[in-house]
């Protein structure tokens, strides 16, 4: 009988942690297990709590290979980059499949409420179909083996956690504009929100109050990668703390007007719309410009 490493004072056993340490190194069960050169079924046998007494070598082997270190208790190891992220518990742990069994702690695992939670719903997008035509009936829950998803999946959910939201001032910005800046931890610039202040009474002559303020909203842009995450909300949200009652107006198009409308922003029709002057001036504007 070998020796057998003790749960934690917290009560999670080996299987558990192995998991923890897997999930955080992004290893399927047979990856780990040819990292640690051991068979398949003993890293399954550990993890479903099968394997009354592992041997230590071999579990040894498996924490290593996963990134961990043997002492007292598995812990992240000295000097690697994921020791500053200690194991967090998988997620999905408490959900099985159709078949009773836990799902890949590795992947990101989310339940299936309605067609366009599935990726294997391929008609979900063109379709609007009644549960009893459904052309494959749908699963409890679901995942993807694409790691480059899953990765992009992981860094889109960071940065949502991790972005923080500042006003930038300085020489630079006037004192009647506003510039808020979305930042991940590293100082990356992932989205920008830029306002100026206008007169009212001096734009349309008819406001009842001349010295009432009114902000417009410049433009609120987002890298690419990171958008759908909230991160333009946020930076309308901090605008409009910042200003207070002062009225906020935009000019914007699709897709911009739905983002507007889900910001609270209403059509005002009482204004002009959009112009464009398109062309070269030649011999001046006419006269009536």
């Amino acid at each position: 009988m070998g020796e057998t490493t003790p749960p934690n004072d917290d009560g999670t056993d080996l299987g558990d942690l192995l998991r923890r340490l897997r999930r955080r190194a992004d290893l399927s069960q047979r990856e780990l297990a040819a990292r640690a050169g051991v068979p398949q079924p003993t890293v399954a046998r550990i993890e479903s709590g099968r394997a009354a007494d592992p041997r230590y070598r071999t579990v040894e082997r498996l924490v290593r290979a996963a990134g961990g270190r043997m002492r007292a208790e598995v812990e992240p190891s000295a000097g690697d980059a994921a020791a500053e992220h200690p194991t967090t518990p998988v997620p999905h742990d408490d959900m099985r499949d159709q078949a009773g069994r836990r799902y890949p702690a590795h992947l990101d695992v989310w339940e299936v409420h309605e067609p366009r939670d599935w990726p294997g719903a391929w008609w979900a997008e063109w379709y609007s179909l009644p549960p009893r035509l459904y052309p494959s009936p749908l699963p409890p829950a679901t995942y993807r083996l694409n790691r480059d998803y899953r990765d992009e999946r992981r860094e889109r959910e960071e940065a949502r956690r991790s972005v923080t939201v500042r006003r930038v001032t300085g020489p630079t910005v006037p004192a009647t504009a506003w510039r808020f800046v979305a930042e991940l931890p590293g100082g990356e610039l992932i989205g920008e929100l830029r306002a100026h202040e206008e007169s009212p009474y001096l734009r349309w002559g008819d406001c009842e109050r001349p010295e009432e303020r009114e902000a417009v909203l410049d433009g609120v842009l987002v890298l690419a990668r990171y958008r759908r995450l909230g991160m333009g909300r946020r930076l309308v949200e901090t605008l409009l703390e910042a200003l207070g009652p002062v009225r906020v107006r935009a000019l914007t198009e699709q897709p911009g007007i739905s983002f507007l409308h889900a910001c609270g922003f209403g059509v005002e029709a009482g204004r002009p719309a959009a112009m464009r002057f398109e062309g070269a001036v030649s011999g001046g504007l006419p006269r009536r410009w």
